[in-house]
């Protein structure tokens, strides 16, 4: 256990860090998902607009720093192919 005051003040900080992190990367999971789970049943109009919703929400994590830049960009990349391929 920390015994200087900065060191007990950083351990609370990165914990609700890592909190909202994991909030952030959980709901981007669960938008994923939709935008999948609609890929797979073939609806086009509701794999549209999940894209639509996932891919924005996607890059807002990135900008905020949760993800990488690159990481997003590949993960909306890969979420398009999924929807491109119901045309």
């Amino acid at each position: 256990m920390a015994n200087i005051k900065s060191a007990k003040k950083r351990i609370k900080v990165i914990e609700t860090k890592t909190l909202r992190n994991k909030m952030i990367k959980s709901k981007a999971k669960t938008l994923s998902k939709k935008v999948l789970a609609a890929v797979a049943a073939g609806d086009k109009e509701l794999a549209a607009t999940s894209f639509k919703e996932a891919a924005s929400y996607l890059a807002k994590t990135g900008a905020k720093g949760v993800y990488h830049k690159n990481t997003v960009a590949h993960k909306i990349s890969n979420l398009q192919k999924a929807v491109n391929s119901l045309n």
